[in-house]
């Protein structure tokens, strides 16, 4: 678990919410647009980056992120961190491709996941580590089961369904 608990893996949620906190505590609750842009650009200026925009893979917006904000806005759309985490969806790329600061300067999963964790009670941030290592465990698991069972190489969970499994090995 300790191995994941770098700032570009494991403590990535919590640099993040870190970040948005302080910002939150400057800017106030629902601040201009402009105000949030003055950060952002402060945090740059700084010789900082933007945590939970940019990821070594993707090249669009993590989906990830996208499932979160979709069940954010439903379940806690007036959340004060969460309100703050849209308006940075709406600013952040645009002042990163300005800057020239990132090739890919959408928001991963990390960009929100620690504004979930604290709205829903997980406020020992030293815990948001093992839960990313336990998701990583489970979809590895998973995938070991199904290539154990079935004899095939290891792969994503999400490269076959669940109905091609049960077709698979002849279960209704």
């Amino acid at each position: 678990m300790n191995g994941l608990a770098g700032p570009l893996h494991g403590l990535a949620n919590q640099e993040v919410l870190i970040w948005v906190t302080n910002m939150l505590k400057d800017v106030g609750d629902n601040p201009s647009d402009e105000k949030v842009k003055e950060y952002v650009l402060k945090t740059l200026e700084g010789g900082q980056v933007v945590p939970g925009y940019g990821h070594a893979v993707l090249r669009k917006t993590d989906p990830r992120y996208m499932a979160q904000r979709e069940f954010s806005l439903k379940h806690l759309p007036n959340d004060p961190l969460f309100k703050l985490c849209g308006q940075l969806f709406e600013v952040v790329p645009d002042i990163l491709l300005e800057q020239g600061k990132a090739k890919n300067p959408w928001p991963n999963v990390d960009a929100h996941s620690g504004v979930l964790l604290q709205f829903y009670g997980l406020k020992e941030m030293n815990y948001y580590t093992v839960l990313f290592g336990v998701s990583r465990a489970l979809g590895v698991l998973s995938s070991l089961v199904w290539s154990r069972a079935l004899g095939l190489p290891i792969e994503r969970p999400k490269s076959v369904t669940t109905e091609l499994m049960k077709k698979t090995v002849g279960a209704s």
